[in-house]
């Protein structure tokens, strides 16, 4: 199963990386990072994890009764977290989506590390924004509530 997955998910990045250099330019007409850049970038990183992955578990020598097998409860609880996040987004806001979504997550899946928890929360969140906003000048939603302007 371990197997079936990783390849499932090979052929997703693929198909995803594949739209990210054919459909989505890498520089705009100015000559600044265009919409291409970032989704090429993800899409290259999830092609050579997976192939990692692939490679790692082969050397290993995993097999089905040796692999560790995620907990279903653990899936279903990552997919409604994921599903809620889409649905915070224009709601709340990227940035406090973010960050609301990563601390639930973590909570659960990280439980009795508040301080730590609460740090990636609101520092990984920042940086993505600071990220977007700054270098890759794309907004993100903002929500019904603007940010402050030391934000903008």
């Amino acid at each position: 199963m371990r197997l079936a997955f990783n390849l499932a998910i090979l052929a997703a990045s693929l198909s995803y990386t594949w739209i990210a250099f054919t459909d989505l330019d890498l520089l705009t007409a100015n000559g600044r990072l265009g919409p291409g850049f970032f989704p090429r970038a993800i899409g290259v990183a999830l092609v050579v994890a997976v192939l990692y992955n692939l490679i790692a578990d082969r050397r290993a020598g995993l097999n089905a009764a040796e692999a560790d097998t995620p907990n279903a409860r653990d899936i279903l609880v990552f997919v409604v977290l994921s599903l809620a996040f889409v649905a915070m987004l224009d709601l709340v806001g990227g940035l406090v989506a973010m960050i609301v979504y990563m601390l639930v997550a973590l909570s659960i899946f990280n439980p009795g590390r508040h301080l730590s928890n609460v740090l990636v929360s609101v520092l990984l969140p920042f940086g993505v924004f600071l990220m977007f906003d700054t270098w890759l000048n794309a907004n993100l939603p903002q929500g019904p509530i603007p940010l402050p302007l030391w934000l903008r």
